[in-house]
């Protein structure tokens, strides 16, 4: 049945998402998984795979993908007493993600089921509260009185109300099921048993709490298993997920005893009442057909065979602490915001630090931290690296021409430390930076670049453009000059070069280059208004051969990270490279809106990630960017 079957999963890098992924998968589904974790080495190798947030992924990211099904099990959940700093997380993760997906998914052509994942915290508490231990659980039924118990449990009664009003719009285009799961264990959970697995294999004492409670503990391979059959099904609306079973905490206690015969429990004190709650599972059986079938005991027996195997190479459940620099941050505030984008995006819990040599730059006003950075001339290799441990530093984005060689030649020797820098190599900084050694190394690989000299004498052209042989091409430059002028100009620059100047259209192209020297993603834009060397108005073109063309130059220009090329079209459509910057541009945040995902991008590679399983999805829409100052307000208090 699902053979080729697209399927899309948020949270399936989960307890339960790693079980269905698996079951989706060995049926021949086609699946993409978003989820705040990292790739896991438990899910199937060929999958679509996007790490971070999914608060931040666009409609065209999962439209693309063209989903038939979505499972919905991404959400946030802390003990039944949840803490007050759980309100903005529970916002954010449960709240809000839940409409932002089904607000991408309810247009969405393709989509004909939806499987959300809810939970039993959504009925009345005083059907299973009690205030003495009880030998029996209460069985909820799918029609009992419902009172959110705490906050999660508010966020999934929401979602299906929402979900119940969509489907009064849509309801010959996509079905609903909304499964009520209850107390879900597995591999690499978070939940109490599965701790206690771990914490037992560590020899640690484990805490006990109401171990008089009756839970109706379900095993995240059961959950999976009732999920798919229920998305194969007809039934809609809600519906109980259980064991059907409910288990006192003392006797989960007593399993693991059977494994750790000396092992030591605390004994916390018991609560003012007493859970004793099961899920009624007639309605799921006589609609599926199914129940549940693994007991307390097997799943235990599997836990601890799963995290044995797992001790030596253990992935970290949370997500890395990781803080990103940039540096020479001046006014580059829209950089600045794009990268603290791509952060929370990736879902990284980290600050964005900014660096400038000068203490007053307007950037620390945005930032999350400053370092008041001293001029690269004074900073030794051991200053530097103490300064970025002493930050966490993990990921480095440099900013201007000037610093490039700097970072350049530290790179592989940081990357060693664990900090890795989004900068190319020496040797191709060298020629970037360096317009004469630009051209000749154009010139000796084919690419057509503008003719550049530093002997005025073997140039002959109508007009002439003169500049710096060293730094941006804007500084300075002197343009449709005669010959006479050239000269007159050239007296002005320590180091001049010379090109013949060429009537045309002016483009840039924002490209990124991963690891591998290979292009991740590329588009061009027309440079409409230019100020100072910068684009004020730039415009996306959508022109396949000149993003050929540009593919081709790049790859043998050796590049990595993000960089901006800069051409002329003359008016018989010939190409000419003018200069290649080998950083993030003035104008770039254009190129990353049009789908070259940059600091994504480079993020997700600085923390091991193989991008490749990450689509460029280039706009197809003509998008316009003009670059203005804004005023912005700081609550200092």
């Amino acid at each position: 049945m699902w053979t080729n079957k697209r399927v899309f999963i948020s949270g399936g890098n989960g307890v339960i998402g790693r079980e269905l992924v698996q079951k989706l998968h060995d049926q021949g589904a086609i699946i993409f998984v978003g989820d705040l974790k990292p790739f896991s080495a438990d899910l199937p190798q060929d999958i679509l795979y996007r790490q971070g947030d999914l608060n931040y992924i666009t409609p065209q990211e999962i439209l693309n993908f063209k989903p038939e099904y979505f499972f919905h099990l991404a959400a946030t959940f802390e003990r039944s007493i949840e803490t007050y700093e759980f309100w903005e997380e529970n916002f954010w993760h449960n709240v809000k993600l839940s409409n932002h997906l089904m607000t991408i998914m309810k247009d969405c052509p393709t989509l004909r089921r939806v499987i959300f994942a809810s939970s039993y915290l959504i009925y009345d508490q005083s059907l299973y509260q009690f205030d003495t231990p009880q030998n029996k659980a209460y069985r909820l039924v799918e029609s009992d009185c419902i009172s959110p118990r705490n906050l999660t449990g508010m966020a999934k009664l929401m979602h299906e109300v929402e979900l119940r009003f969509l489907c009064e719009f849509n309801q010959e285009r996509f079905s609903v099921v909304t499964p009520r799961i209850y107390r879900v264990y597995g591999k690499g959970s978070r939940d109490v048993v599965s701790r206690w697995t771990r914490m037992l294999l560590a020899g640690e004492t484990i805490k006990v709490y109401g171990q008089e409670g009756m839970f109706d503990y379900i095993y995240a391979g059961d959950v999976a298993e009732g999920l798919v059959r229920l998305a194969d099904s007809s039934v809609q609306g809600v519906v109980n997920l259980g064991k059907d079973h409910a288990r006192k905490v003392k006797d989960v206690v007593e399993v693991f005893k059977k494994y750790f015969p000396t092992m030591e429990t605390e004994l916390m004190a018991e609560p003012t009442q007493f859970e004793a709650s099961q899920a009624n599972m007639d309605h799921f059986y006589e609609d599926v057909g199914w129940r549940p079938t693994i007991e307390i005991e097997e799943g235990i027996r599997q836990l601890l065979e799963y995290e044995r195997k797992a001790q030596n190479n253990q992935e970290s459940a949370k997500i890395k602490e990781t803080n990103v620099l940039l540096t020479s941050a001046s006014k580059k505030i829209p950089l600045l915001q794009a990268l603290k984008k791509a952060m929370r995006k990736i879902g990284l819990h980290g600050q964005l630090i900014v660096a400038d040599s000068n203490a007053a730059c307007l950037a620390r006003h945005f930032a999350d931290d400053f370092w008041h950075m001293p001029s690269l001339d004074q900073l030794t290799d051991d200053r530097l690296i103490q300064e970025l441990k002493i930050r966490c530093i993990k990921a480095v984005v440099p900013s201007r021409d000037g610093e490039l060689a700097f970072w350049s030649a530290r790179k592989e020797w940081l990357s060693q430390q664990g900090i890795q820098v989004m900068v190319a190599d020496l040797n191709v900084v060298d020629y970037c930076l360096d317009k004469l050694k630009f051209y000749e190394f154009c010139d000796q690989h084919d690419i057509p670049a503008i003719m550049t000299t530093d002997q005025l004498e073997v140039l002959h052209a109508e007009k002439y453009v003169v500049k710096d042989r060293y730094g941006a091409g804007s500084q300075n430059i002197g343009i449709n000059l005669s010959r006479t002028e050239a000269q007159q100009h050239a007296g002005k620059l320590t180091y001049p070069i010379f090109q013949p100047y060429i009537e045309g259209q002016e483009y840039s192209v924002d490209a990124y280059i991963d690891r591998a020297g290979k292009i991740k993603g590329l588009v061009c834009r027309s440079r409409d208004q230019i100020v100072n060397g910068e684009s004020q108005v730039t415009t996306i073109v959508h022109d396949e051969r000149l993003e050929w063309l540009c593919g081709k130059y790049i790859t043998k220009l050796r590049l990595y990270g993000h960089v901006v090329l800069q051409l002329l079209v003359d008016t018989l459509q010939e190409v000419h490279l003018i200069e290649c910057n080998c950083r993030f541009g003035g104008a770039s945040t254009l190129g990353l809106v049009a789908g070259v995902d940059s600091f994504f991008w480079f993020l997700l590679e600085a923390g091991g990630e193989d991008i490749s399983r990450y689509p460029f999805l280039k706009t197809v829409r003509t998008l316009r960017q003009v670059r203005y100052p804004s005023d912005t307000i700081l609550d200092v208090d």
